[in-house]
């Protein structure tokens, strides 16, 4: 989008609802056409909306904050395109929805409106490694999808010794207010769940409508796996439901 290139869904419309999505894969890995991309156009169907998830640079030849600057200038892009934010549902998956919070404290930052609403599936937190929830321990052999052993590696090739404490690398220190409606999804399964449910409650503890669901015995990022579960159909419908409660249609 502009000079963030990335995968379109749908027609093309400012007069249309868009869904901006930011994809998952530890920082390091493209869209899945046959996971994200399939889930994307889902979605957009379900909603009748338009789509666009941008193809940001990847670590470890771009580390942050490569991938959330062009996150926001595919963001900006679109705005100046014509979509109205209060049509735009924001959603980020795992390392995605770690951009997620990172784009939407730099739009607060600069004054600009937030998107209607946004949904974080199983986003990255903390990546300072200063938590020691139960969650990481307890779940660390119940996850398949995100290996606790990994984090610290994965995490170190992102952010290259950066401050691990910024609010953009770990939005479990951010000032959460003046965020848009935000649904948080997790599983009772993955290691990540308590530092999600502690950011969710720290958002709706700043005055900002907060719904969190934990899902019971499933793997992390599980909503965008419809086609192992079906729990993850369940999902992405009360999601499209929360959005229509929020979007504002032309």
């Amino acid at each position: 989008m502009g000079t963030v290139p990335g995968h379109s869904f749908g027609k093309f419309s400012p007069e249309k609802t868009l869904v901006f999505w930011l994809h998952g894969g530890a920082f390091m890995l493209p869209a899945a056409p046959d996971i994200h991309h399939r889930t994307v156009a889902r979605l957009c169907k379900s909603l009748d909306a338009c789509g666009f998830m941008p193809d940001y640079r990847l670590a470890p030849e771009f580390s942050f904050p490569a991938g959330l600057d062009d996150c926001m200038e595919a963001y900006f892009s679109v705005i100046t395109q014509g979509f109205n934010p209060k049509n735009i549902l924001l959603i980020g998956d795992s390392a995605g929805g770690n951009l997620m919070f990172g784009l939407m404290q730099r739009l607060r930052n600069k004054g600009m409106e937030q998107p209607s609403c946004a949904v974080a599936i199983s986003p990255v937190a903390e990546l300072a490694r200063a938590t020691n929830t139960p969650s990481l321990y307890l779940k660390r052999y119940k996850d398949p999808l995100l290996p606790l052993a990994a984090m610290p590696q994965l995490a170190e090739l992102y952010f290259r010794g950066k401050d691990g404490f910024n609010p953009e690398l770990s939005p479990l220190y951010m000032d959460c207010s003046g965020l848009p409606p935000l649904f948080f999804l997790t599983s009772s399964n993955e290691i990540l769940m308590d530092d999600i449910v502690t950011l969710a409650e720290r958002c709706e503890g700043a005055g900002v409508n907060t719904l969190c669901q934990v899902w019971p015995e499933l793997p992390h990022d599980f909503p965008i796996f419809s086609r192992l579960f079906p729990e993850a159909l369940t999902a992405l419908e009360d999601i499209a439901h929360f959005a229509t409660q929020h979007l504002q249609t032309n």
